[in-house]
């Protein structure tokens, strides 16, 4: 699904904010808010499920927690997925479909995967015990001061650096970079994908071009934890969201497919995800 909004102009104005005003989620917001949410899809032929709830009257729900890491959110955006191949990387793109909705619509949001007290959400959500729930969000209006650990978080993380473009896309093989020439018209989503949000501000993400492909994979370091394994997966569901909704804003054609015989020799810890098929 195409977003109605100016993708590029969305994803340039977006950032994660921490600290919020007190202030309730207009009626009028909600309902757009909601609307939406009951649009979106995803190109991964799965079905996510995105939860709304307010703090003050979560059912069930208790003290929802966030680690002292969000300061005045009243509103949270939650998503949750079956277990299966593309789950996780559908629940990233679909839920980032929606934070750029929101963010156009003049809303404030932030990704959290693990700073929050997860069994809490569980509950107040109704999350099935058989489903993954890898992120949540706050939402609601930015308040007009940043909180000291919001300050502290966004130096640490080095939250508005992202790699230079010759780190993560390349043409043939991994050991030759994409020029900017070469991409031609997939500039732009190419450059969209790289402005995408991760956690810790990782950048989880390689991208390899090769015959009327663009093959995506997701790297890590040795030993990962298998948690962690899986929270890269739904960043590269954000990276995705942020290529497609920019080739569709282009006009561009083509059709995400897992391939088994691009013939690349796939360095070791990073794992292929799909393929963008470009359109003759």
């Amino acid at each position: 699904m195409k977003l109605n909004i100016p993708i590029e102009e969305t994803i340039k104005k977006r950032v994660s904010v921490r600290t919020y005003d007190s202030k309730s989620l207009s009626e009028k917001d909600k309902e757009k808010l909601v609307n939406e949410i009951n649009k979106l899809t995803n190109p991964f032929a799965v079905k996510v499920q995105v939860h709304l709830i307010e703090k003050d009257t979560a059912a069930n729900g208790g003290k929802l927690g966030t680690y002292g890491v969000i300061k005045g959110a009243k509103t949270f955006l939650g998503v949750s997925v079956d277990k299966s191949e593309y789950g996780l990387v559908a629940a990233g793109y679909q839920f980032e479909n929606l934070i750029l909705y929101a963010t156009n619509m003049g809303l404030a949001t932030v990704w959290l995967a693990a700073t929050f007290s997860r069994e809490q959400f569980e509950t107040a959500m109704d999350i099935k015990k058989d489903e993954l729930f890898p992120a949540i969000s706050p939402i609601g209006y930015a308040a007009g001061k940043k909180s000291v650990t919001e300050s502290l978080m966004r130096k640490t993380m080095k939250s508005d650096k992202r790699k230079p473009w010759e780190e993560i896309f390349f043409q043939d093989s991994f050991e030759n970079p994409l020029s900017k020439e070469e991409a031609n018209e997939y500039l732009k989503p190419l450059e969209m994908l790289r402005l995408a949000p991760s956690a810790t501000n990782a950048q989880p993400w390689k991208v390899v071009k090769k015959q009327g492909s663009y093959h995506f994979f997701e790297s890590h370091k040795k030993n990962i934890k298998e948690e962690e394994i899986m929270i890269k997966k739904v960043d590269l569901g954000i990276a995705l969201s942020h290529f497609h909704q920019t080739v569709l804003e282009n006009g561009l054609t083509g059709n995400f497919e897992k391939q088994s015989d691009f013939k690349i020799d796939v360095p070791d810890n990073t794992d292929y995800i799909i393929s963008w098929n470009m359109a003759d």
